[in-house]
């Protein structure tokens, strides 16, 4: 988790994390940017290195530095209890000391100052976590972006975090199509340009009446969009490599629930046949159970209450489309690796219940059972774990070490 705070913070190692972050300082008049670490193991590298970020584009590599950086190690949750850092039994937190000769303040304590805008880009499971760290430097005037994939983190945050609307920060929600792969802890390679479609949501649910409304059209009273996310949004859209662009709420749930649909077929099928996306193309049994997911999909989506009324929805989202956007990325991005086929490949938790799993829970809200998605959630979380175990079992223990993360 590293994050963008006190006036533009993030969360994230990942290589989209950097990219935010490296392209924010570089735009004229560029807002203060704070990398929020939750491993003390990575800010010690931080503070040991030239403390710049890297992004590598079209084999030229640029380095940009300017940015603070501070730590929030997040607590552990265990049985519906939370667990302080140094409260921790099973993994002992060891804060350690700043380098002789360093600045008099210590790097390693936890800051109280407020903060306006926090952008998240960790994996989908460990949102909760990540907020949690800053909860308490969060107000209702303050604006937390979520830019991952998957859908539900919204929803997760404000049941674990924010139940009280009258504390509840601002949401704001992105949707990027850049490609972008880390390199080092504090560089990444811009393979392919995209765009970040970006939108406000308002604290009131999102109605279809408001499907015409434009961030910036006149029938949009700003009290409806706060301050900060006004900023954060004219901010990211100032940034040229971004390429991030504005959107009303129901245009950007719409997006994102197609994107979802693509997710919830190219990763699963990758990570469960351990092939690149092109592996998916010009196999019978495959183009199979792609139309029986799809079928699910198309179901669930055209029932949301969120849509009800919304013209061409059936149209839009018919299998016959999903399929055709499916395989179009698959088609794409045939030589890549997908993020769901990396993860299981290294027995780390994927994000396959904020995709399929997603699917499942929005679809026994209204009654309908979706158990081919059920089916590759438990496959795709029981390979990881797998070969999570097989990790464990050959891996030499070498030396007892302290970890100092959670």
């Amino acid at each position: 988790m590293d994050d963008l705070a006190p006036q533009d913070s993030g969360h994230s190692k990942g290589s989209i994390g950097k990219l935010v972050a490296h392209s924010l300082r570089n735009i004229p008049n560029a807002p203060p940017v704070t990398l929020v670490f939750h491993k003390a193991s990575y800010m010690q590298q931080w503070l040991d290195s030239s403390q710049e970020l890297t992004i590598v584009t079209d084999g030229f590599a640029e380095a940009r530095g300017g940015y603070d950086a501070e730590l929030a190690v997040p607590m552990r949750r265990e049985h519906q209890r939370s667990i302080e850092p140094d409260q921790d039994e099973v993994r002992p937190y060891h804060q350690p000391q700043a380098a002789p000769g360093q600045a008099p303040s210590n790097p390693y304590e936890a800051s109280d100052a407020p903060i306006t805008n926090l952008i998240v880009t960790t994996k989908a499971p460990s949102t909760v976590s990540a907020v949690s760290a800053v909860a308490h430097r969060l107000t209702r005037d303050s604006t937390i972006l979520f830019l991952q994939n998957g859908m539900g983190t919204m929803e997760e945050v404000t049941a674990a975090i924010f139940p009280q609307e009258s504390t509840r920060p601002n949401y704001m929600q992105g949707i990027i199509t850049h490609g972008v792969n880390s390199t080092s802890l504090f560089s990444a390679s811009h393979a392919g340009s995209g765009t970040i479609q970006l939108g406000i949501f308002p604290r009131k649910a999102v109605s279809v009446e408001m499907a015409n409304e434009t961030i910036a059209g006149p029938d949009v009273q700003h009290v409806m969009w706060p301050k900060s996310s006004r900023y954060l949004l004219r901010t990211l859209t100032r940034a040229p490599a971004l390429c991030a662009v504005g959107l009303a709420p129901v245009d950007l749930l719409i997006a994102q629930l197609e994107k979802l649909a693509v997710n919830c077929v190219v990763n699963p099928l990758t990570a469960l046949l351990d092939v690149r996306n092109g592996g998916l193309l010009y196999n019978f049994n495959v183009t199979r159970v792609q139309r029986l997911l799809l079928s699910e999909i198309s179901l669930v989506i055209r029932s949301l209450p969120e849509f009800r009324g919304l013209p061409n929805l059936a149209e839009r989202f018919s299998p016959e489309r999903l399929e055709t956007l499916a395989v179009s990325v698959a088609a794409t991005t045939g030589a890549n690796v997908s993020s769901m086929l990396a993860d299981v490949r290294r027995g780390r938790q994927t994000e396959v219940e904020y995709t399929n799993g997603y699917i499942v829970k929005r679809g026994e809200e209204m009654g309908i059972r979706c158990a081919l998605n059920y089916l590759v959630m438990c496959l795709v979380r029981s390979k990881q774990n797998l070969v999570d175990r097989e990790m464990d079992e050959e891996m030499p223990v070498l030396r007892e070490t302290a970890h100092e993360d959670l």
